[in-house]
């Protein structure tokens, strides 16, 4: 780029919504930072949905909550259809999970955060109440490479293939459950690493798209609300996801299929998220290899938070100290 071609996004500079969303993640990061090791999920949960609805009721945007969180474990939450900001300015669709890791939070385990993602109004795919999904996210290097209809090996293979290593270095993350018995052996049996998270899976797959992690890959299956947000930060990160619907019994295969859903689909980040225009936000609650967690030392509360937007490809670490005084005691 030259000074006399000096590129769109350098001449006419554009508003980062980003960078105002971010308080209202450091704020349900914070608010839930005292539940941290107290067994309280819901409790924990319930202090981050208030600090964040609070927040986001500031910012200058008309956002709908497509996704929330919750509602799959009668969680308090910011629900589906909610209309959060000032209703000024641009519209668009949200997707929150106020805490992603409230069993690590309760329990006082690594990788628990705060995570909104926005997409432009009628961008983000709506999965009708079907609140798990199986998936697979990785960085660049798996575009045209990974497909979700394959067996776990043959992907490990051709993306290993892809990046240039051997089988035997790849590490695939993969939330650690009874129903990933079979995948995690799969895993294993191809020759690869695992790299197994208690919760937490949208740092998982957002690790597996940055370029500086040790995280291949991340697989299986997790929540519905935390696949639409990943795709948000994957859009950004140019990494490659996905997924398929998973519905947890009959009733709720049967409302899919009424919605119109073919639930043998593979949707790719274009499906989940349409359009370039996306921002992801996340603030740690607790120490994780994604963002550090909330701290209070000498009278401050540090947090550390990621901003991703997909339209300018910007990354960016927001490190932030808070006056201890100006958050005990309020509301």
């Amino acid at each position: 780029m030259t000074i006399s071609d000096p590129g769109t996004l350098f001449t006419h500079p554009d508003r980062n919504l980003g960078m105002e969303l971010v308080r209202a993640t450091e704020a349900a990061a914070i608010r839930a930072a005292p539940w941290i090791g107290r067994g309280e999920k819901n409790l924990a949960d319930g202090a981050a949905v208030d600090a964040m609805r609070k927040f986001l009721g500031t910012v200058d945007f008309d956002g709908v909550v497509v996704i929330g969180e919750g509602e799959k474990d009668d969680a308090p939450m910011l629900f589906n259809g909610e209309h959060v900001g000032t209703g000024n300015g641009p519209s668009f669709d949200i997707a929150v999970d106020p805490i992603d890791g409230t069993s690590l939070t309760a329990t006082g385990r690594m990788n628990a955060v705060s995570v909104i993602a926005v997409s432009d109004r009628g961008t983000m795919y709506d999965p009708s109440a079907v609140f798990y999904m199986d998936k697979i996210v990785t960085g660049p290097e798996g575009l045209g490479v990974i497909d979700l209809s394959l067996p776990i090996g043959d992907n490990i293979r051709a993306l290993a293939a892809a990046k240039g290593m051997p089988v035997e270095e790849m590490q695939i993350a993969v939330l650690d459950r009874p129903r990933h018995k079979q995948l995690i052996a799969d895993i294993r049996a191809a020759g690869a690493g695992t790299r197994l998270l208690l919760d937490g899976d949208v740092a998982g797959g957002i690790n597996a798209a940055r370029p500086e992690s040790r995280i291949d890959m991340c697989v299986g299956v997790g929540g519905t609300p935390e696949g639409i947000i990943t795709a948000c930060a994957v859009k950004a990160l140019g990494g490659v996801i996905q997924g398929k619907l998973k519905p947890k019994d009959d009733a709720e295969r049967q409302r899919a299929i009424d919605a119109g859903h073919d639930l043998d689909r593979i949707l790719t980040g274009d499906d989940l998220v349409t359009g370039d225009n996306t921002y992801f936000v996340a603030t740690g609650v607790t120490d994780g290899a994604l963002v550090a967690g909330v701290s209070r030392k000498n009278g401050l509360i540090r947090t550390e938070s990621l901003v991703l937007r997909s339209h300018s490809g910007t990354q960016r670490r927001v490190i932030a100290d808070h006056l201890e005084s100006k958050w005990l005691g309020e509301a």
